[in-house]
């Protein structure tokens, strides 16, 4: 899946992570996480975008996250829409999004 063009899924509520992704000019993925629960749960919120990207096949992004404690199915499905809204593609199908584990 390409980026085109930048989308924002989520809020910054209680509990929820509000997701912006940016077509990179650059190869690669570049994660900026601003976490309150940072220190004890960055490395698996990076890891849930991280591996989210992959399955979605996405390889070049910047990723900006700002996280109010979400868990890690919000975050994977908040990763999910922003991706869908950044490529532009219209249909996607949800029953095999929902078989996937991070």
């Amino acid at each position: 899946m390409e980026i085109k063009q930048t989308a924002i899924a989520g809020t910054v509520e209680s509990s929820d992570i509000m997701i912006t992704l940016v077509p990179n000019e650059t190869q690669g993925i570049e994660i900026s996480l601003d976490s309150s629960v940072e220190k004890q749960f960055g490395k698996q919120i990076r890891k849930v975008i991280q591996d989210t990207l992959a399955l979605l096949k996405i390889e070049s992004v910047k990723v900006v996250a700002v996280d109010k404690g979400a868990l890690d199915c919000t975050i994977q499905a908040r990763t999910i829409a922003a991706a869908y809204r950044a490529s532009g593609e219209e249909s996607y199908d949800w029953k095999e999004i929902s078989t996937w584990s991070v």
